[in-house]
């Protein structure tokens, strides 16, 4: 069963970054994304932004609910990735709740 948008808690961690080093970041947390996190419970998506200035990562997650992102953060696994994502960039993540979806 499909979650509910509105019902659904979303992460936007945006990461500012070196140049030289976004593609390593992106690489980061497409492996995040992949290895660990698509197989945790709640779980339903991840995209991960590129900006075109090179400076800037943004990880868009959604979970489905605040319990099931809260306990993937307390994966002794999860930690590992945290602490290589901050050597590459520093991040300014925040949980919110979906208020409105609009599509064409």
């Amino acid at each position: 069963m499909t979650a509910n948008p509105t019902d659904v808690i979303t992460l936007v961690n945006v990461y500012s970054v070196e140049p030289e080093r976004q593609d390593e970041l992106v690489d980061l947390l497409y492996r995040t994304a992949d290895e660990l996190m698509r197989h945790q419970p709640g779980f339903i998506t991840a995209h991960i932004y590129r900006s075109m200035d090179g400076t800037r990562v943004t990880n868009y997650a959604q979970w489905r609910s605040m319990a099931d992102f809260q306990a993937v953060q307390q994966l002794p696994e999860a930690a590992k990735y945290v602490k290589a994502s901050a050597e590459l960039g520093a991040s300014d993540p925040h949980v919110y709740t979906v208020a409105s979806v609009h599509t064409a």
